[in-house]
């Protein structure tokens, strides 16, 4: 059995060489007749995977992708060639409320206001909008869900509308790109809802680019708004607008998922997914796989907010991806470098934390991290 995974796929040797043999291939650079005879074919987003790469594979069972998006594969087609497909839902949703959380301590320090004064309106409650409801929870931070395709669908939850979102101190973008339908959210924030934003709120946007009119968004700042805007994700990546930057409160590569975790789950979950497809028994769990973090053990040193960021910040300090950004970004091919060399972070519970009697305990480990083992 030949498996052709995409070059950034973590632990693909690991997981599937005992399946097969596991060739690699670029993305950006793989031709159709490189893959012609793959039984199997594991990529991540940058594989634009369509009829032209692949209907010259006649032992293709099964198209994998180890992300939670599936925008860069024709599903469709695979489906009416009767080829297996799956993805890796929810493989980074940790990853991405972690950077919204480190953003959310990084303003607030450099702004000086405290985080549980403030009204988050999280806009897309799947599996990374439902991940960041937990974290702020754990932190008492009051927050509104807004999901109608999920309200729809009789989601118990108690959902409210774009106009109270609207409302809200911050607001949190976590949707699926959709361009039609009852519910698009291709520019759900065009000009008009830009310009229904207040100067002291906040737009963070670590979803998907085209859910902001990026063009929009650039007028506003050059008409004078003060708008304060995070955004991971940006419209025609690599070749973004970069006269955005400047004007940014936090800005960074498309890498709020970029997580070693998240990365490796999402090759995990394709494991998984595959093992029944091809009837060969899962031996490897994921955690065995996993280097030692480095910063292994932390401890509580103040009870309030400052502590609270303090290790935050210790496992992942997205200051230190905004100031890379603003000095390296440029070009398109800069932005691609970033975004392919990024040092992969790790996630909150790769980190033991010891709190003793602090006050903080319960929102140390509602966070993610993990209990100190003495």
């Amino acid at each position: 059995m030949k498996i052709y995974c995409e070059d950034s796929l973590l632990y693909a040797d690991e997981f599937f060489s005992d399946w097969g043999e596991v060739f690699r291939f670029s993305g950006r650079t793989v031709q159709a007749e490189q893959l012609q005879d793959a039984d199997i074919l594991l990529v991540r987003s940058t594989t634009q995977v369509n009829r032209e790469l692949i209907e010259v594979c006649p032992r293709l069972q099964y198209v994998g992708t180890a992300t939670a998006g599936t925008n860069h594969m024709d599903t469709d087609y695979l489906s009416d060639k009767g080829i297996a497909w799956g993805s890796a839902a929810g493989c980074n949703a940790i990853a991405v409320a972690e950077y919204v959380i480190s953003c959310l301590f990084a303003l607030a320090g450099r702004q000086g206001w405290s985080v549980t004064d403030k009204r988050m309106g999280i806009v897309g409650a799947g599996h990374v909008g439902t991940a960041l409801a937990r974290k702020l929870s754990a932190l008492n931070i009051d927050y509104l869900l807004c999901d109608p395709p999920l309200a729809d669908a009789g989601d118990p939850r108690n959902f409210v509308g774009m106009d109270a979102i609207m409302d809200c101190d911050i607001i949190s973008l976590h949707v699926p790109l959709i361009r039609s339908g009852h519910y698009p959210t291709h520019h759900l924030f065009d000009a008009v809802r830009l310009a229904n934003l207040s100067d002291d709120q906040i737009l963070i946007n670590a979803c998907r680019g085209e859910v902001i009119d990026n063009r929009a968004l650039l007028e506003a700042f050059k008409a004078g708004r003060p708008l304060q805007v995070v955004l991971d994700v940006w419209e025609n990546e690599p070749e973004i607008l970069f006269e955005l930057i400047p004007h940014l409160a936090l800005a960074s590569a498309h890498i709020a998922g970029h997580t070693l975790e998240g990365k490796a789950r999402g090759t995990e979950m394709l494991y998984l997914q595959l093992a029944p497809i091809l009837a060969r028994p899962a031996k490897i769990s994921l955690p065995t796989l996993l280097p030692r973090p480095t910063v292994p053990r932390l401890h509580c040193q103040q009870p309030d907010q400052a502590g609270l960021a303090s290790l935050v910040f210790a496992v992942y300090d997205v200051r230190n991806d905004d100031a890379a950004f603003r000095q390296g970004a440029g070009t398109a091919a800069r932005f691609e470098y970033i975004r392919k060399h990024y040092a992969i972070r790790r996630e909150f519970a790769s980190v033991q934390v010891s709190c003793g009697n602090c006050a903080m305990t319960e929102a140390i480990y509602g966070l993610g991290f993990s209990p100190a083992h003495i």
